[in-house]
């Protein structure tokens, strides 16, 4: 029998009811989840029916935030059911919580492992025809909230707390929240700046200078 979540669980839906056999679903593949990183002490869950029969594929989405001691991990999936959306959503996030237990373990011993060409090889193709997946299968999901649909038009923002924290923390945010960039404050130099992804499973950081230079 499946051990049951110590963290605190609340499930939410949006145009459906929850029932209870699939809200201890949900505790029990929690469980596996919080093993991952013992300091996750709080998940929602939120479940939302899209009713579109252009989408009927994603008709269901599933978004899980887990919060832990300092950190947010995020994962989000969209299915034809809602059981479907919950293991697409829970690998993706036992996927990020693995690379950031790696990353932390490389960072206390002091380096980064190695991995063969082979290895890198099969890595690079991957990560290239998920990218190529993702664009073919992209719909703009604003495109049906938004009236005025102009070219350049910032349909969402998002505010978070501007805690200064390392380079190293600010990767494992990112890789927590599934991005390919984290905005932060870098505890070094106390100067707004960015993570992001670069080719090659390599990273990149741009910060803000408070000299603009001469014209």
């Amino acid at each position: 029998m499946s051990q049951p979540t110590n963290a605190q669980v609340t499930i939410t839906g949006r145009n459906v009811e929850v029932p209870d056999h699939f809200q201890e679903r949900v505790t029990e593949k929690l469980a596996k989840i919080e093993r991952l990183d013992p300091t996750l002490t709080f998940f929602h869950v939120e479940l939302q029916h899209e009713p579109n029969p252009r989408r009927e594929a994603e008709s269901d989405r599933i978004q899980i935030t887990a919060t832990g001691k300092g950190h947010i991990a995020r994962a989000e999936a969209k299915e034809d059911s809602f059981y479907a959306a919950l293991e697409t959503a829970l690998a993706k996030m036992e996927r990020s919580l693995r690379k950031v237990k790696v990353r932390r373990e490389n960072v206390k011993s002091g380096h980064r492992a190695q991995k063969g060409t082979g290895e890198l090889a099969a890595e690079m193709v991957a990560a290239a025809e998920n990218e190529r997946a993702k664009e073919e299968r992209y719909i703009d999901p604003y495109a049906e909230t938004v009236e005025d649909v102009r070219p350049g038009q910032i349909v969402r923002s998002k505010e978070h707390p501007a805690t200064p924290m390392s380079v190293d923390e600010a990767l494992s945010e990112m890789e927590l929240v599934g991005h390919d960039f984290y905005l932060f404050i870098n505890e070094e130099n106390n100067k707004p700046s960015v993570v992001y992804r670069r080719h090659a499973f390599d990273y990149g950081i741009i910060s803000l200078s408070e000299d603009a230079g001469e014209a």
